[in-house]
Formats: structure tokens, sequence, C-alpha cells
């Protein structure tokens, strides 16, 4: 204990049984005893304080160094994509668009044809109204 030897702990004792006496030596070995408990445990909660500290520093540091890695890889995608491969999707899109509203007219043209009011389903009817009629008048 803090590298003294048996002999150098049995001279302390008797010195402190001099000084302090039969009496009161068994209260100062209790309070020293809580002074070493209490020592013991504010160092322990100092080592753990910083242990926490460094390893959130490391935590900072890996933090940081994950996103330079996204940043580069952001900037290198940013690289990678130029002008030209941009117009060349803005008008491959806009030719799937043309087509889109092409189909979707025809379609229109379709139902129109087939809903037509005007179209022949309308001739039709009235030629089936015209023969009734003259199935009544006859």
């Amino acid at each position: 204990m803090f590298g003294m030897g048996f002999s150098e702990i049995l001279l302390v004792a008797i010195i402190a049984v001099l000084f302090l006496g039969p009496d009161k030596l068994p209260e100062a070995m209790v309070q020293i005893a809580k002074f070493f408990k209490s020592f013991k445990s504010s160092i322990n909660e100092a080592k753990s304080s910083i242990e926490q500290e460094m390893k959130i520093q490391e935590l900072k540091e890996e933090a940081i160094e994950y996103k330079k890695k996204l940043d580069s890889a952001a900037t290198s995608a940013k690289k990678q994509l130029s002008f030209d491969e941009l117009e060349e999707i803005k008008s491959s899109t806009k030719d799937i668009s043309e087509s889109i509203k092409n189909l979707k007219d025809d379609v229109q043209k379709t139902k129109e044809s087939i809903n037509d009011p005007m179209g022949t389903n309308r001739v039709m009817k009235h030629t089936v109204e015209e023969t009734e009629k003259e199935d009544k008048d006859v």
C-alpha cells in the first residue's frame, strides 16, 4: 500500500496510538477508511467520465470521416452526370410524354367513336324508330 512495507506501517500505527490514544484511534481509523473510500470513488468517476469523453471524441471523428466520404461520393456523382447526359435524358422524357399524349388522344377518339351520339348508333336508332312508326301505321 503506497509503497510502504510492514515495518513502516507498524511505525505509523505506533505513532497514531501515541498521538490519538486508544480511545480516539478506532474513530480515526473509520474516518481514514471513509476518506480513502470517497477518494477512490471520486477517482473512478473521473476515470469513467474521461473514458466517456474519449469515446465521444472518437465518435465525432468517425462521424466527420463518414461525412467527408459522403461529400466526396456526392461530388463524384455530380461530376459523372454531364450536361449532355442531362439533355439526353430530358429529350427522352419529352419523347415519352409525347407518345403518352398521342396514346391518350387515340383512346379518346376510340371512346368517342364508340359513344358518339351523332354517329352510326344514332342513325341506327332513328331507323329503328321509323320502322316501328311505319309498323304502327300499317
